[in-house]
């Protein structure tokens, strides 16, 4: 506590860095360096020179701004460290709960000593240098497959669901205004819009900082945090264009038209910004292999700039950044050392932690504030607004995007999604934007009100909700390579059948930029001494990359009933004799790889085979009898010579007659009877003859089976 103290009284003279209020006129400092000035007389110098010289002096002022920098960073990290080794804290309280606390306990002693305001974070220090290290660490670290298979129903509850809410809670707001005309008749239909589409933010930091430590099943996690991820970018886009309708004179059709024009080409524009730097970055780290250690400064510089330059064009920043690092991970990853690739990750991981303490501790510390207007009938509405109609809204699309879904959204987790949209600063910076009106401080502490509400309250509950309704936990951290190199083989499959139904699904697709990017995109972007020749070593590098990095700190939540007993000896021999045989079988095959994308033509040792064709009888419907006619060249083929160059694609026939079948005239008769006892002319006639035709005639009669082999060329 008297740390604690210490620092906050350091911290009662924070005048302007990290983007704070505006400081008072600073006075001038005690110790200046001697001063040159012209002599008007002789056209000279004249030195003012100091009386003595000084043994020991401060100077605070010049060192003031990194100075506090360092020592809010510093206050950040024992906080982060304290709540870590708080016992049995983490397990009730969130990490940005103690650190919302944290801040608050620092505003009140700063308000204390100096009897005014604390410093608060201004936007643009909020937008520019704080909150693209959190996105960029969420999209380098996104899961990939997980994010683009629920694709399509992130976007549902980011884009619709988040228009959805600012049009709900705006015109409810303006009906709370008008029924409250005395107190509240000020504020505009615009003015509601605003502040419905800033409060209606779900903000990612919150979010990552309390469903990580719930460790919910994949499915939920990418579905909660893809939609505020995605929301934010949404939310500041709406933000800004109802900020252009109240400066304009008067709103009419075309401008709505040209605003949702607008809100399609910001997020567009900045997919595809962040699209072309992430493959400018991918290009230029596969010329780093003599200069390894400015390899991970091209990933920071080039998502760092992609942010800005969409910012520049008024594009969406986040949309940007989030493209950028999904886009050039894989490639990245492949050209730079795996020294380089742990410092990406570890440097990541510290600037978004870092980044995301100093929001949580300046929501605290901006709290204590001379500014708050209160209005029970405003503040109210927007919290029971705010839960309202993001609970109708993921019920309704909810059940209009599990018509479409193959693992149906469940109830529970529809629950856990509309009551985990977490407000934070997000809304919080933007609130400051708004231009001053009469009731622009009662938007601040309504905002703040809806934050506290959503990141104690709800943040706290959330977790005991989890273990109440039974949600489906995250049973394991990392796949084994076994389970990746299946769910590929699954992945092929579908993709193949989709393209035979001429179903063009999510596997068709994948399918087919998969092949665009092995055939042009990883050729031109990755080095060619790492090229990956194959797939399952492309797996494991992956998979040791995550182990390294280690995505989850907390330990696996392994079943308690599920006990293995120790394999005997004798299992283990048994074992080791089963896989050196089918290992030897494997490698005695002399087959080329298959693909369906190269399938192999058939062909042959310089022996041309007469097509085979099927013959079906279209008057039975349970018959189909196949006679093969083999030429004479082809009977005498030994099986040896019968190993097919290539793959192609084959139909197996199966003809089941229950009449007696006569003898084809055509083999000869010496073929047909059962004589020699020699097993190789025995395996030879029966690789030539089909089991019907050694059934003698007079024999009751049998079903028979007969198996023959098409070529489709």
């Amino acid at each position: 506590m008297a740390a604690l103290w210490t620092l906050s009284l350091l911290f009662s003279t924070c005048l302007g860095c990290l983007g704070l209020t505006p400081p008072a006129e600073l006075p001038q400092p005690h110790n200046q360096p001697p001063s040159l000035d012209f002599n008007s007389s002789d056209g000279g110098l004249s030195v003012d020179l100091p009386m003595a010289l000084r043994v020991f002096s401060v100077d605070y002022h010049h060192v003031q701004a990194p100075f506090e920098i360092v020592l809010w960073i510093m206050l950040a990290s024992l906080a982060k460290l304290g709540f870590h080794w708080s016992g049995r804290v983490p397990a009730v309280v969130p990490e940005s709960c103690l650190l919302i606390m944290v801040g608050l306990l620092v505003g009140g002693v700063i308000y204390g000593v100096r009897h005014s305001a604390p410093p608060t974070l201004s936007a643009d220090a909020f937008f520019l240098f704080l909150l693209p290290p959190i996105v960029l660490d969420a999209g380098y670290f996104l899961p990939g497959r997980l994010f683009f298979e629920n694709l399509g129903t992130i976007l549902w509850y980011a884009v619709l669901g988040t228009l959805w809410n600012v049009l709900g809670i705006g015109l409810s707001l303006y009906g709370v205004c008008v029924l409250a005309q005395s107190s509240l008749g000020d504020v505009s239909l615009l003015h509601c819009l605003l502040f419905g589409s800033l409060i209606a933010a779900v903000d990612p930091v919150a979010v990552l900082s309390v469903f990580q430590e719930m460790h919910v099943n994949e499915q939920l996690h990418i579905l909660v945090f893809g939609e505020s991820l995605l929301n934010d970018a949404v939310t500041v886009v709406l933000y800004k264009l109802f900020e252009s309708f109240l400066r304009l004179p008067s709103v009419s059709g075309l401008d709505v038209l040209l605003g949702g024009c607008r809100v399609v080409v910001v997020g567009l524009g900045g997919l595809f910004v962040g699209l072309f730097f992430g493959l400018v970055a991918a290009l230029t780290s596969r010329f780093t292999s003599r200069a390894q250690v400015i390899a991970p400064l091209f990933v920071f510089l080039y998502s760092y700039l992609s942010y800005l330059t969409s910012e520049m064009l008024h594009l969406s920043g986040i949309m940007a950044i989030v493209t950028c690092a999904v886009t050039m991970k894989q490639y990245v990853e492949a050209n730079v050392s795996e020294r380089s690739n742990t410092s990406i990750q570890y440097f990541l991981k510290m600037w978004s932690s870092v980044s995301e303490t100093l929001i949580f501790i300046f929501l605290g510390v901006s709290t204590i504030q001379d500014v708050h207007m209160w209005s029970w009938p405003f503040v109210c509405s927007t919290l029971l607004l705010c839960l309202v109609w993001r609970a109708t809204g993921v019920l309704l699309l909810t059940a209009v995007v599990n018509k479409l879904r193959r693992n149906a959204v469940t109830f529970r987790d529809q629950f856990i999604i509309a009551y985990g949209g977490l407000r934070g600063a997000i809304c919080f910076s933007l609130v400051f934007l708004i231009d001053d009106f009469p009731k622009k401080r009662l938007f601040i502490t309504t905002t703040i009100v809806v934050i506290l509400f959503t990141v104690f309250v709800q943040g706290m509950t959330i977790k005991p909700l989890v273990e109440l309704l039974d949600v489906k936990r995250k049973k394991r951290a990392l796949p084994t390579v076994s389970e990746e190199i299946h769910s590929r083989l699954i992945d092929h499959l579908l993709a193949g059948i989709e393209d035979v139904v001429g179903y063009w699904g999510q596997h068709y697709w994948k399918d087919k930029f998969e092949q665009f990017n092995k055939k042009y995109l990883r050729r031109f972007l990755i080095r060619e001494d790492h090229q990956a020749r194959s797939s399952i070593l492309r797996v494991y590098q992956e998979l040791e990359r995550r182990e390294q990095r280690g995505e989850e700190e907390a330990p696996p939540i392994v079943d308690p009933r599920s006990h293995s007993r120790p394999l005997l000896p004798e299992e283990m021999d048994s074992i080791r004799r089963i896989l050196s045989r089918n290992l030897q079988n494997f490698n005695n095959k002399q087959m080329p790889a298959y693909s369906r994308h190269t399938l192999h033509q058939d062909t042959t040792t310089g022996k041309t085979r007469r097509p085979l064709h099927r013959h079906q009888s279209l008057g039975e419907r349970y018959t189909c009898n196949t006679i093969t006619h083999w030429s004479q060249e082809d009977r005498e083929f030994d099986g040896s010579h019968r190993v097919r160059a290539g793959l192609s694609r084959s139909h197996t026939v199966c003809s089941i007659s229950p009449r007696p079948i006569l003898q084809d005239s055509s083999i000869p008769a010496a073929s047909a009877q059962t004589g020699p006892a020699d097993p190789k002319s025995s395996a030879a006639r029966e690789d030539r003859i089909s089991p019907q035709h050694q059934i003698p005639v007079g024999r009751a009669p049998k079903k028979h089976l007969s198996f023959v082999l098409e070529n489709e060329k």
